[in-house]
């Protein structure tokens, strides 16, 4: 433990090495924060600091796990455990289970994810007949969130005109109504949104001067990881945490902000040294990730924002070779042109699909990549698609569960009461959610008391809600006494889900009972690492909590496979190869994200975040033409491409293929992979064909923009009919009229 020192540089070792009073540390792309937060909480411990009085603040488990792991094997297992660090929704529910009470909640409260929260939304948006077109529940969920996150709760929604104003001009007059209908189902269900872990930990801090004080006493060192990303209610709950002892350490970079969608709000790092104005500021600038060409280029880039804290990016590493820019005549095109560059570059490299990745603006924009890919068998793994704990079969599952552990969870209630079906119908549930309703109790009461109600069901009824509800007592006995396995297990197969899937007998069906099964592996494998935690919690309270806690940006890239993701998706994740295509006016700068200067500055960043994920090799691509909402539209280069400094770029000529560009030394360099020595390759172009015999023989190699390299086997036909039998490498034999064919022969 003594020389962990040596493994910082100088600009690393000055933020690690202050010990009191507030510091922000600016770290630009690929400068090694981790590291520093790392060796900071490391430092921290060794001069005296107890683990127990040390908090840190991540916005993934992934950071979260590397960080405790690298502490573990300088320290010991044992201290790293002591440790209060995890992302703000983790270790502000741990908070909120000890001190629910204060604020009215019960310690075993259910946390609802994007999707529960929507459906609600959208059961009080039908029960109170708004119009669907108007109140869409997603565009209503996020609203509120925006408010909750900006710490507006109803009564501050009522108070504020001009938000109502806008509401009304939205055609939204009735959405204080819903927010308040959705605050008070939640309320009564003992459920709290991802929103409300801030928003409630922030009531708790407010309400409770005892709360307070206690946990500003326990956290005397607090380190926050990506500061640029932190909303309002975050920077709340951070400042009155460190208020007492002000030993607040804050790293993040300015220039990777790309969150105001969600909440975050860059002045919370631009502003920091107004916040704290006795704090110091380090500068980590030297990139360690990216060649020299890269940096520099998205230098470039960086530099045309206005709103930014000063600091220079820089590198050691190689020159490497620069940019190159593709032009496709579409979006088909550009995806076959992304699918044929990784397939030369993996066989002529031996490279693995993991050193592969393809940036995109929107998800929608996966589609003519993953066609492309699928063609030539090369394996892509797409992430942000739908998680597997939003799949039908697990969310079933898991709304067992989480009835199990809150009665009162009425979503999850609503969900499973006829799942599999036991005869209890829309009907009944419209009775049981007036009676709870009216009564002001949650469903699950309303059904424990159905015989006072007894008039309002037929006998056959009760005894199947009766029949309902004892299954769920009898589970909840159950898990009082056993782990999340042993609950889970019992519920899948009493409530005899996987029975209903296969007497099904499709597809489908089959598949959903692998993933039920595959759920069961998931609830073993948390288990046994709650075994190896000392004192850990192996209860289905804590894995429901962890599961709801999940993040998608946790996926662990498969090293069989190439990644598809959006940029916001890809941050924090470098790869030595990376595509980044739709780079045209409208899709990237977004449409919806250019009526601005603050707008049109997130974009820049948000591209900026993109060339900073390369570490050797980075390919930007543009369309003339898109195919959208059914029509061809003409399509116009990014404005950020001529941004970008040309000294750094290769420009692709939209009519010279893969191979052409492999023979220019210029514009294709890979001098720091290991990689073979290209063999150069002849070609010669087939162009206006007159008479394509004297052109193509038997046995002639050739070469196709969308098949690849491959041998003219037969030629057939006469005239404007003439089509050769061409086996291809990749795409195997394919029949090609001659007329329309672009084939290149190799010589």
């Amino acid at each position: 433990m003594n020389n962990y020192l040596e493994n910082l540089n100088e600009e690393q070792k000055l933020p690690v090495l202050h010990k009191d009073g507030p510091l922000i540390v600016i770290a630009g792309a690929g400068s090694g924060k981790t590291r520093v937060l790392t060796y900071r909480i490391i430092h921290l411990i060794n001069q005296g600091v107890d683990p127990f009085n040390i908090l840190a603040l991540t916005f993934t488990n992934k950071a979260a796990l590397e960080m405790k792991k690298r502490i573990s094997q300088i320290t010991s297992e044992s201290i790293s455990r002591n440790l209060w660090m995890g992302t703000f929704h983790s270790i502000f529910a741990r908070i909120l289970r000890s001190e629910a009470h204060i604020i009215g909640y019960p310690s075993n409260f259910t946390i609802y994810d994007s999707y529960d929260s929507e459906k609600l939304i959208s059961n009080i948006i039908k029960e109170f007949k708004l119009d669907k077109d108007n109140y869409k529940a997603k565009v209503i969920k996020n609203r509120i969130s925006s408010l909750k996150n900006n710490f507006i709760s109803v009564e501050g929604y009522y108070n504020n005109p001009e938000l109502i104003e806008i509401d009304k001009s939205s055609k939204r007059e009735q959405f204080g109504k819903v927010y308040k209908e959705y605050v008070r189902r939640c309320f009564k269900a003992s459920v709290m949104d991802f929103d409300d872990l801030l928003l409630k930990t922030n009531e708790l801090l407010k309400k409770s001067p005892e709360a307070l004080r206690k946990y500003q006493e326990k956290f005397k060192y607090i380190l926050v990881d990506e500061y640029q990303d932190t909303n309002y209610s975050q920077y709340l709950i951070v400042k009155a945490l460190a208020d007492r002892h002000e030993n607040l350490c804050v790293v993040g970079d300015d220039s990777q902000s790309i969150y105001s969608f969600r909440g975050a709000n860059i002045d919370n790092i631009l502003n920091f040294k107004k916040h704290y104005p006795d704090s110091k500021s380090y500068k980590l600038e030297q990139n360690y990730r990216s060649t020299k060409n890269i940096v520099q280029a998205a230098n470039s880039l960086i530099n045309h924002n206005k709103l930014k804290l000063d600091k220079t990016i820089w590198t050691n590493n190689d020159t490497g070779d620069k940019i190159l820019l593709n032009k496709s005549l579409s979006d088909s095109e550009e995806g076959r042109y992304v699918s044929s560059n990784i397939f030369e570059l993996k066989n002529n490299y031996q490279l693995k699909n993991s050193s592969f990745a393809v940036l995109y603006r929107t998800n929608a924009q996966s589609r003519s990549i993953e066609d492309a890919l699928r063609k030539i068998n090369i394996d892509y793994q797409v992430f942000g698609g739908v998680s597997f704990y939003q799949r039908k079969e697990i969310k079933d599952v898991l709304a067992y569960l989480r009835l199990i552990e809150n009665l009162n969870d009425e979503e999850s209630l609503r969900r499973i009461i006829n799942f599999p079906p036991r005869g209890i119908g829309q009907t009944t549930m419209d009775k049981l959610v007036i009676l709870s309703n009216k009564h002001d109790v949650s469903i699950f009461d309303a059904i424990s008391k159905i015989d006072r109600y007894s008039k309002n069901f037929r006998s056959g009824t009760i005894q199947k809600l009766e029949d309902f509800k004892n299954l769920i007592l009898s589970f909840k006995i159950f898990s009082s006494k056993n782990n999340a396995y042993e609950t889970s297990n019992l519920v899948i197969h009493k409530t005899k889900l996987i029975d209903f899937y296969r007497n099904d007998g499709t597809l489908e069906s089959m598949n959903r009972i692998e993933n039920i099964e595959e759920l069961l592996n998931g609830v073993n494998d948390f288990i046994e690492q709650q075994l190896e935690i000392f004192e850990g919690d192996n209860s289905l309270s804590k894995y429901l909590q962890d599961v709801a806690l999940y993040s998608e940006t946790d996926k662990e890239i498969q090293s069989e496979k190439v990644s598809l993701m959006s940029i916001h998706m890809a941050k924090g994740l470098e790869f030595p190869i990376v595509y980044v295509v739709g780079l045209e006016e409208n899709l990237f700068p977004s449409i919806m994200s250019i009526n601005s200067r603050e707008e049109i500055e997130e974009e820049r960043r948000l591209f900026y975040v993109a060339m900073t994920r390369a570490k050797e090799k980075l390919i930007l691509s543009h369309c003339e033409q898109r195919f959208k909402w059914g029509n061809i539209i003409d399509c116009e280069p990014s404005r950020f491409l001529s941004e970008i400094d040309m000294k750094f770029v290769n420009n692709i000529n939209v009519d010279k293929n893969f191979i052409r560009q492999k023979i220019n030394e210029n514009k294709l360099r890979l001098k720091k992979l290991p990689f073979k020595k290209l063999k150069k390759i002849k070609t010669d172009f087939v162009s206006n064909i007159k008479n394509p015999l004297i052109n193509i023989n038997l046995n002639q190699k050739v070469y196709h923009e969308r098949f690849g390299e491959g041998i003219v086997e037969d030629i057939e036909g006469e005239g404007h009919n003439i089509r050769a039998r061409i086996n291809f490498k990749v795409g195997g034999e394919k029949k090609i009229l001659l007329k329309f064919a672009k084939l290149k022969i190799i010589k």
